[in-house]
Order: structure tokens, then C-alpha cells, then sequence
């Protein structure tokens, strides 16, 4: 559950709300469909979460604490959803030039299970071996972000004690061992301690992608000369060049040249959040 989420629900257990959810859009617009900004009456819990900022926020929001005010001095008045369409013109100061229809619904504690479920972000399972200094850095890095890691090291004791909400630990020896267990659709990353572990985990991620096809991404942390000496390895071990070109070596966004492991992680996230969004689009135009 994200921290939002979290938030949400635990104000709402002490007080009612009004949940604005993104229903439709058109064109182009600040949030996407589902995004959503609960509202308190109260300037303590106030709003949580966002539909896009700016005017049509606003708006939204004054919209839905009205409505909590009203029912405040007004208990017995039947609590209903409504919709509200927005064109965003001038009159908004919004010139994205699309419209949208935001829901609102009044909840109250009696909602929090089926909140829990309905608001649940999915999370897109992502297999990390490496747990050295760049591996850190991408766990930091994906902690608010909807990425569910499973962090894998042939190593004892290299993960640190504290851990994100959505990350897992496994130690696993041999390290490829744990391929076959990667869930289906996840993004693989790889970046041990070792060039000869990294062969043999992105020889597993192939063979893998052969028999079942189901992985994501396979990066490969690394430069164009490690990927040339392992693109002559794998192909001695039978992968053809289709199976190869599966494989971004090296990963991260093109021009971003820094080795410090915080930039190096901030530009395989993004890297990731464009696979992801890719796939998204993918499966909704298909």
C-alpha cells in the first residue's frame, strides 16, 4: 500500500471525506485516468494525494468541502457521487486543452476495506541482483515509486538492515538460481559483485525468455565493451542474436555519464518508468 494510501485511510478512520477520482479524460491532461485526491473538512487532515494541482484542484477541492460542510450541519441529507465534466481552457488557467470527468464520492470509515482494495496501486515486480553500492541506490530510488523488488545476492549479510515496505531480500547461491522464480512480467536488473555471476544470470534470464518469454527488461549494469566480451560468451553457449538483442547493456538514459551511484540509479529509474509506461500503452491501444 502506498504511503498516500496509508495516509488516507488513516485519517478517514477518525473522520468522513470526499474521494475526487480522475474517471475519464480526453486529450491531454494533468493525471490519469484513477488518479485520486481524497479531502478532509478540517485544514489538519486536509487533502491527500493529487488530481493534477492547479486550478482544477483547487476547484475540486472547494467543490468537495462544501459538500462535507453542508452534510456537517445538514446529517440527515442523502450523500451521493457526482460527476463533474472540466474542459481545461482559460477559465481554468489551465491551457492543456483537454477535458476530463472527475467523480466525487462521499466515504467514511465503513469504506476503508473496500478503499484498501479499489486504490491499491499496482506494482510492477522488478528482480534486482547486486546488493553493492548501485543496488542501494536503486532501492532508495524506487521506494515511492509502484515497483515491487525482490533484491538478490549470492552473498550473506550484504542487505542492509532496513528495508522499503515493497522490497524483499533473497539470498540465493547460485545467484541464476533464482531466475526461474522471478515473477512473470517483472524487470530484471543485474549488477553483482561479479562479471562471471552476471554472465550466468543473464544466460538464465535467455533461457528463460526462450521457454517462457514473460520478463519485462533485462538490463545489464556495465559498459559497451563488458557487452561486446558477453555477447561472444553468450553466443558460445548457443544464443543466437535475437536472444541477445533482449538485453540493454549498458542501462540507463543515453547521455547521462556520471558513475556516481545515485545519478546512475535516478537514470535507470527513468529508464524503467519508460519501459513501464511503454507496456501500459502497449496493452491499452492493443
Amino acid at each position: 500500500m502506498s504511503a498516500e494510501l496509508e495516509t488516507f485511510l488513516l485519517h478517514l478512520a477518525d473522520a468522513p471525506a470526499v474521494l475526487v477520482t480522475v474517471e475519464q479524460t480526453r486529450g491531454s491532461v494533468p493525471r490519469e485516468e484513477g488518479a485520486w485526491m481524497a479531502v478532509f473538512a478540517d485544514a489538519t487532515r486536509g487533502e491527500v494525494g493529487t488530481i493534477g494541482g492547479g486550478h482544477l484542484e483547487w476547484k475540486a477541492t472547494h467543490q468537495a468541502r462544501e459538500a462535507l460542510l453542508r452534510w456537517a450541519v445538514q446529517p440527515h441529507e442523502a450523500r451521493q457521487d457526482w460527476q463533474e465534466r472540466v474542459t481545461l481552457g482559460p477559465s481554468l488557467g489551465q491551457c492543456c486543452g483537454g477535458s476530463l470527468v472527475l467523480r466525487f464520492g462521499p466515504v467514511n470509515a465503513l469504506h476503508i476495506n473496500e478503499l484498501r482494495v479499489r486504490l491499491r496501486p499496482a506494482h510492477t515486480p522488478l528482480a534486482l541482483f547486486g546488493g553493492g553500492h548501485v543496488g542501494r541506490a536503486i532501492v532508495q530510488a524506487l521506494e515511492p515509486l509502484p515497483f515491487a523488488v525482490t533484491w538478490i545476492d549470492s552473498r550473506d549479510g550484504v542487505f542492509p538492515s532496513s528495508l522499503p515496505a515493497r522490497v524483499q531480500t533473497e539470498h540465493s547461491d547460485p545467484v541464476q538460481a533464482a531466475v526461474r522464480d522471478v515473477p512473470a512480467g517483472a524487470c530484471v536488473l543485474i549488477m553483482s559483485f561479479s562479471h562471471a555471476e552476471d554472465l550466468d544470470v543473464v544466460a538464465a534470464c535467455l533461457q528463460r525468455q526462450r521457454e517462457r518469454g514473460d520478463l519485462g527488461f533485462i538490463g545489464l549494469i556495465g559498459s559497451r565493451t563488458k557487452w561486446a566480451t558477453f555477447r561472444h560468451r553468450l553466443t558460445e553457449r548457443g544464443f543466437t542474436a535475437a536472444d541477445l538483442e533482449r538485453v540493454t547493456c549498458p542501462i540507463g538514459l543515453p547521455g547521462i555519464e556520471s558513475k556516481v551511484p545515485a545519478v546512475i540509479a535516478a537514470s535507470v529509474v527513468a529508464q524503467l518508468l519508460l519501459v513501464v509506461d511503454a507496456h501500459a500503452t502497449t496493452l491499452k491501444t492493443a
